[in-house]
């Protein structure tokens, strides 16, 4: 029987993780279903904000969502990086590559919400957030663990894809309820 992990050591072509499909999708409903209606809302309030300019900004805020939503891990025989496409600029997402030979450790850290996240550690120091929401997440773990000889037996995702599961199912509930509500803005409420 052959370990898996040597054939991951000894595999010298480029692996691309992005962003899982079920978290960019669902995070984007999200977003739509919460901002959807308030240009409806801001014409039948009357509100001092033009409806055209929030218009504007949430479809700025969308690009901005998409844009952090583009994460891509690339992992060869020699690094670990994350980087984004070239539209997105690097003051809006820093991207960051750490050569496998200067991988010290991989650190647990608590989150206010009580989960945890894990940092790569640098020989000189610098923690490096693993992204832990890539397509294929075990199979980074692994690869991490045969580039560095860190055991990662232990490390999970921080967010397991039913609760993406459950946030879709809110969402589209909302986007429901979105619908009743730009009907009424646009309609009145009926007697």
């Amino acid at each position: 029987m052959t370990d898996p992990n040597s054939s991951i050591a000894a595999d010298p072509i480029d692996r691309i993780f992005r962003l899982s499909p079920l978290i960019r999708f669902t995070l984007l409903l999200l977003y739509f279903a919460l901002m959807l209606p308030l240009p409806f809302l801001a014409t039948a309030t009357q509100a001092p904000i033009p409806p055209n300019l929030l218009a504007i900004g949430i479809v700025l805020g969308a690009i901005a969502l998409y844009a952090a939503l583009t994460e891509r891990v690339i992992v060869d025989e020699h690094q670990i990086q994350v980087t984004y496409p070239a539209w997105v600029p690097p003051i809006f997402r820093k991207g960051w590559s750490l050569p496998w030979a200067e991988v010290q450790a991989l650190k647990p850290r608590s989150t206010g919400q009580g989960g945890l996240v894990y940092y790569l550690l640098s020989r000189s120091g610098e923690g490096y957030l693993l992204p832990m929401r890539v397509a294929g997440f075990a199979q980074l773990v692994r690869i991490v663990q045969a580039r560095t000889g860190i055991d990662t037996q232990d490390v999970m995702m921080l967010a397991q894809p039913w609760m993406y599961l459950i946030l879709l199912t809110f969402s589209l509930f909302l986007l429901a309820i979105d619908g009743w509500t730009i009907w009424t803005a646009l309609h009145g409420i009926p007697a």
